[in-house]
């Protein structure tokens, strides 16, 4: 499966951006997606994860309550809507699509990722 990540930019501290990751192929309902995030001089780090079917989620602690993970395997896409953004959640932002159904917070889990897209949340 191939990813790719889009709906970036440049907000102010407290606004809001949705990003969609389509991935193109076949069983795009087969992976568990995830987004990860890797900030300058970090290692990326895990973001959320949602389930095959979608009704499962798990959140990194910075992410819960502000984050919501959903997918729409009709059509192929993965959304991340953050809200209440902090200028410390400035980072680029990847999808992954683990195929064995796994997920998890580990990014080794996921062999398909995305190319990110930048997020920079100015205070």
């Amino acid at each position: 499966v191939q990813l790719q990540a889009f709906g970036g930019g440049q907000v102010q501290a407290g606004d809001s951006l949705t990003l969609a990751c389509t991935a193109s192929g076949r069983n795009f309902s087969s992976n568990v997606m995830g987004w990860f995030r890797q900030a300058p001089g970090k290692e990326r780090e895990f973001v959320a994860v949602i389930s095959r079917g979608g009704n499962r989620t798990s959140y990194s602690d910075s992410a819960k309550g502000r984050f919501t993970i959903s997918r729409d395997n009709a059509k192929n896409t993965v959304f991340l809507q953050m809200n209440a953004l902090e200028a410390e959640d400035t980072a680029v932002y990847y999808c992954g699509a683990d195929p064995t159904g796994y997920g998890g917070r580990w990014s080794g889990q996921y062999p398909h990722w995305g190319q990110g897209t930048q997020v920079t949340v100015s205070s």
